[in-house]
């Protein structure tokens, strides 16, 4: 089983010519696709979206991840080994949350042409590169014979909040789905139950939100009303009942976030 997970959209060739590299070299794969409507070059989104969901796949899966600003650059193709599974794509940080939740990981840098589509192109890597690798992998080559194993690979800054001030937490937004709901890096080991009693508080963009609901319709519908709700993902998640929280905030991915009143 192989899934694709793109900021390419589905209005152009590209995810089909992934597809096409694929099955040309293991006609027998199944291609499931994840989504191809990240944010253009969003590595964040793309992080989160790929962490969120390949816990839900069996062992032997391989996750072909393409958010790639710096195709063509000096930056790395890599192959990760984690958890019975293969993730392909760029050493750009788009792997962080699988170094972060995984103990036993192992990256190769790929380096060995003999598995690429050639010519290379430097614009699409997706197709000449990280598809090719993908149906090598399926076809049982082993990671080893794809190029070194490396440790330095790149991880996103701030995956996990920090206390930056006495009561204050500093975290971000890591995700706005289609809904407009903004996924946060806060799960339950940094605000739980007890802190909510609290009168634990979130700040963003100048906007304070005190409201924690248990499911999206449990209080004021009103078009501006804003709550945080743990999502399925397990992180907590700022929302407004049948309107864009993005947009109420003015909020982006990587916005800043304060949580106010925060004590361990």
């Amino acid at each position: 089983m192989i899934t694709l997970l793109t900021d390419f959209g589905t209005a152009d060739y590209f995810v089909g010519a992934m597809k096409g590299v694929i099955l040309s070299i293991n006609a027998d794969a199944l291609l499931v696709d994840i989504t191809h409507e990240i944010s253009p070059q969003d590595i964040l989104s793309g992080a989160f979206t790929l962490s969120a969901i390949y816990q839900n796949f069996p062992g032997r899966t391989i996750h072909v991840a393409v958010v790639d600003p710096g195709v063509g650059s000096e930056r790395r193709a890599i192959v990760v080994s984690a958890r019975d599974q293969y993730f392909v794509g760029p050493d750009n940080g788009l792997f962080s949350f699988i170094y972060e939740e995984e103990k036993d990981v192992r990256v190769f840098h790929a380096t060995n042409e003999d598995y690429f589509r050639q010519p290379v192109s430097n614009t699409f890597h997706g197709r000449d590169i990280f598809a090719p690798l993908a149906a090598a992998l399926s076809k049982g080559v082993h990671p080893e014979k794809l190029g070194a194993e490396i440790r330095d690979y790149i991880r996103l800054p701030n995956l996990k909040p920090n206390i930056i001030r006495e009561g204050v937490l500093e975290a971000s937004i890591i995700h706005i789905d289609r809904f407009g709901n903004c996924i946060t890096n806060l799960t339950r080991e940094h605000i739980t139950d007890e802190m909510i009693a609290r009168g634990v508080a979130l700040t963003v963009n100048g906007r304070k939100i005190t409201s924690f609901q248990l499911f999206f319709a449990e209080g004021d519908d009103a078009s501006d009303n804003l709550f945080a709700i743990w999502g399925s993902a397990g992180f907590l998640e700022l929302a407004s009942f049948r309107s864009s929280a993005a947009e109420i905030l003015g909020a982006r991915t990587g916005e800043r976030i304060e949580v106010l009143n925060y004590e361990f």
